[in-house]
């Protein structure tokens, strides 16, 4: 009992440490116990998410193939360039579209957690204004879905931190 709710603590204060270093906006999402079949209903009329590529599919089959990870709870952490390459941190990231972003790891996260908010990939600067969402990746297992938008509400490419924990 006291080594999972330390564990949890110790993730939570993790996930906490990491927002206020990053800065910017901030979004979480806490999935749904199973993921909607349907494109997600759009809000300001783009928040839908592009279909899953065939290269997708692949890439996250491959990525859980890879790392079947026994652990009881994980916590990861990637930081993504505006241009959709991956600065530092565990992932793959794949860029749709003007704002739209999947990030794949090597384990299953439907039941996990997600924080994301704007920041730089490098150590300088502040990051630009705008807003960050994510969601669960619809038909990836291993997926994280996250769109970013200027202050306007219109999509734009932004740089983000994501943390993702699952237990």
């Amino acid at each position: 009992m006291t080594t999972s709710f330390r564990r949890k603590a110790a993730a939570v204060a993790f996930a906490v440490l990491g927002l206020t270093l990053a800065g910017g906006g901030i979004a979480v999402a806490q999935p749904a116990a199973k993921a909607p079949e349907a494109v997600q209903p759009a809000a300001r009329g783009t928040n839908s998410q592009p279909p899953v590529s065939a290269e997708s599919a692949r890439l996250s089959r491959a990525a859980l193939k890879s790392n079947v990870s026994t652990l009881a709870a994980t916590a990861t952490i990637v930081v993504v360039n505006a241009n959709g390459t991956k600065a530092r941190g565990t992932g793959t990231v794949i860029k749709y579209g003007t704002g739209q972003y999947e990030v794949q790891f090597g384990f299953i996260v439907t039941s996990g957690v997600y924080v994301a908010t704007i920041g730089r990939g490098d150590a300088c600067c502040v990051p630009p204004a705008g807003e960050v969402s994510v969601a669960p990746r619809l038909s990836t297992p291993n997926g994280v879905f996250v769109q970013t938008r200027n202050s306007a509400g219109t999509p734009a490419d932004l740089p983000f931190h994501l943390v993702v924990h699952t237990s």
